[in-house]
């Protein structure tokens, strides 16, 4: 396996990453790091930034207590919100840049679900109750990367692996399977490690105890990461995905799906009809607007691009738009197109969906105009919306007004 090159010195430091740089962040580091207390970047935003990647979530360890840190961004006029005070988590927003800052912590008791933790002043032992080695990373004021975990090695491996034994990291919180899956599908180079998947299948009981809110937001994340199709694959062979999604699953044409959005990806994935919809409304929490979204696309699916046929021409599309407008339509002809046996110009077609939506020449005072009044005016308008479709929307204006002419008449 070839090594990833890091942006890391020889002596163990950041090399050429903006994090530090960020005065938004100097400043929240400027109140924690003195006064014999220490504070460092950890977790997600140490990893991108030695990959060279946005930081995303900026998140921050510290000695001090979080009552301390609430005094401090008083003192230093910097906005502090207690979003989990209880166990040591004070989000501070400086410059409009939320950070959230955690009291070093030590595990007490765990259920799986929940831990019951005590704060603590030591960086390594903190970093040990930590899921993955890369994500038990810290970065020091002065650009050093505190690695005591091997995350360091793991990372430049594109090596996804558990901290000390798997199978006791999982039993601690059960979401970490998910996790697992997820954080190799988006950092990891090849094949899953081998503990840990087998512990994550020993452990698949455990999924049942979580919340449908906390796998639902793996399983989106995991879909919109680049390597979804292997681990999905993977997920599939050890009998974990239709755990997961409560039905059957199509990898094969999610991964011909060319496109990263994880509510279409979703639709590949597991959605062969209405049923499925409601199946994974109620199994992943999706909201009334994705639920909709989908059911959308099956309706254009069931009128005009059903999987495996071929192409439909720019016309057809231009129907489609007209009849179920583009959202629908764009996600209906991506889904046709990753069909087993697409077949014709589906470029073609995906690049007229995004072209402009006929509209229709005649509104309902065009038709009260010409006589009729009630419900007589929508079924009307109705019959010309039809025609003026079959006809492929003419732009010659008598044209449209014969349509409009003959769509009076019942």
């Amino acid at each position: 396996m070839t090594a990833r090159s890091l942006r890391l010195t020889a002596d163990g430091r950041l090399d050429g990453a903006p994090l530090l740089d960020d005065p938004r962040l100097a400043r929240v580091l400027d109140l924690l790091d003195r006064d014999g207390e220490e504070a460092r970047v950890v977790g997600g935003a140490v990893r991108n930034a030695l990959l060279g990647l946005p930081p995303g979530d900026i998140d921050v360890a510290t000695t001090a207590l979080p009552a301390a840190v609430m005094a401090r961004a008083k003192a230093a006029r910097v906005r502090a919100i207690p979003t989990g005070i209880e166990h040591g988590t004070v989000t501070l927003v400086s410059g409009g840049l939320p950070v959230e800052v955690t009291t070093l912590r030590e595990d007490v008791e765990t259920d799986g679900r929940h831990a019951v933790v005590r704060f603590g002043r030591d960086f390594e032992r903190d970093a040990e109750r930590r899921d993955f080695t890369v994500n038990a990373l810290s970065l020091g004021r002065d650009g050093r990367i505190h690695d005591t975990t091997g995350g360091v090695a793991d990372l430049a491996a594109g090596r996804l692996r558990f901290i000390g034994d798997a199978a006791t990291r999982i039993r601690e919180d059960y979401l970490r399977i998910l996790r697992f899956f997820r954080f190799h599908a988006t950092y990891g180079v090849g094949p899953l490690d081998a503990q840990g998947l087998a512990a994550a299948v020993a452990g698949r009981d455990g999924l049942d105890r979580l919340s449908r809110e906390r796998v639902r937001g793996e399983v989106m994340k995991l879909l919109a990461s680049p390597g979804a199709a292997g681990v999905l694959a993977t997920l599939d062979a050890e009998g974990l995905l239709a755990r997961i999604l409560g039905g059957d699953a199509d990898v094969a044409r999610m991964a011909r799906l060319a496109d990263p959005d994880p509510v279409l990806r979703l639709h590949a994935l597991a959605v062969r009809g209405g049923a499925d919809v409601e199946r994974l409304r109620d199994g992943l929490k999706l909201s009334n607007a994705e639920r909709d979204r989908m059911q959308a696309a099956l309706t254009v699916l069931a009128s005009g691009a059903p999987p495996g046929s071929d192409a439909p021409s720019v016309g057809a599309v231009r129907a489609l738009l007209f009849d179920h407008g583009r959202e629908a339509t764009r996600d209906a002809l991506r889904l046709a197109a990753a069909g087993p046996d697409a077949r014709g110009d589906w470029a073609a077609a995906l690049a007229a969906a995004e072209g402009e939506i006929p509209a229709t020449p005649f509104s309902g005072k065009d038709v009260v105009a010409r006589g009729l009044k009630g419900p007589a005016v929508g079924e009307a308008l109705a019959r010309f919306r039809a025609a003026y479709r079959d006809a492929g929307f003419p732009e010659d204006a008598a044209a449209r007004e014969a349509l409009l002419g003959a769509s009076l008449a019942p």
